[in-house]
């Protein structure tokens, strides 16, 4: 099934008036729809694009903003054998082809896009998420900075840990930033993002049935979000694999931290929140606990920002 809506949260400010008569010219608040695409893959890279492509149309037909995918949306999940020869021969470069596609698609609607791609760059590779602004424009991508290498995630052999510092954005709908699926679970990561200001933490996901403790995916990010005054969006991939079988449920996080929309386990879908980001000055992140930090303090035991 494809399509259900959250109904509470992102809002976020334009100007309005522009051009208008002395004294209408004012700030008004809209809500910032965003769309988390969940959808299976299977081993036909075209297919897989073809209706992520499709479901793009749909979200944006439906007001969607920002678009997000999750880890490796196109592709089978790579990592969940361990790496052979060949198996590198898959990365592709960013710019290019898929990223050339969304871009167009992007610029058609007006909407902002977070894709995650298995990227060349070079003789390296890394897991990466390109983000396009809604004009089209790649503004940067974030390369996953933890590689994980465990039983059906065998990252090691695939990805080498990322170089940039490139996590926020400002794009047309606000500051996004991106935590790459197992980046999501160093506290450290998470709270750089909040220390940068993002409004919006989107989190292409991997995650399997069964993977961790029941409610501990929603749980670790309602407490990110709490902590640091962002919403957070976890975008995840679904369907049984040669290996792995990912449980879907993606969901979002308001910064209060709580969870405000979630898809099924189990099947694709197309889930949609609005977002307020005008809740975020009022939070108790923004109005004491980023406030109330004490840097001097925690450099005695060697912690810095």
């Amino acid at each position: 099934m494809i399509g259900a809506e959250g109904r509470s949260g992102c809002f976020w400010q334009r100007i309005k008036g522009q051009g208008l008569s002395p004294g209408l010219d004012h700030i008004e608040e809209f809500p910032m729809k965003i769309a988390l695409i969940q959808q299976h893959a299977t081993k036909d890279y075209e297919e897989n694009l073809k209706r992520g492509i499709e479901s793009f149309h749909q979200a944006a037909r439906s007001g969607a903003e920002l678009i997000a995918y999750a880890e490796l949306a196109f592709s089978p999940f790579l990592p969940q054998i361990p790496a052979e020869p060949g198996s590198l021969a898959k990365a592709e470069p960013i710019p290019g082809p898929t990223t050339e596609e969304f871009s167009n698609l992007a610029k058609q609607y007006g909407t902002v896009v977070i894709l995650n791609l298995f990227e060349r760059d070079g003789e390296r590779t890394f897991d990466a998420s390109p983000v396009i602004d809604a004009d089209g424009r790649l503004l940067g991508v974030t390369r996953m900075v933890h590689i994980m290498e465990g039983p059906g995630f065998h990252e090691r052999g695939y990805y080498v840990p990322g170089d940039r510092t490139d996590f926020v954005y400002d794009t047309s709908v606000g500051s996004v930033g991106v935590a790459i699926c197992y980046d999501r679970h160093f506290p450290e990561y998470m709270r750089f993002l909040g220390l940068q200001g993002v409004e919006i933490v989107i989190v292409p996901q991997a995650g399997a049935v069964g993977e961790w403790t029941e409610g501990i995916f929603e749980a670790e990010l309602q407490v990110a979000a709490f902590q640091n005054g962002y919403f957070a969006a976890l975008v995840n991939r679904v369907g049984k694999e040669d290996v792995v079988h990912f449980s879907g449920e993606s969901f979002v996080v308001n910064p209060h931290g709580r969870v405000i929309a979630q898809a099924p386990q189990g099947e694709d879908f197309i889930l949609y929140a609005d977002c307020d980001l005008s809740l975020i000055p009022e939070t108790p992140a923004k109005k004491h606990f980023l406030q109330d930090r004490r840097s001097d303090f925690y450099s005695k035991f060697g912690l810095q920002d």
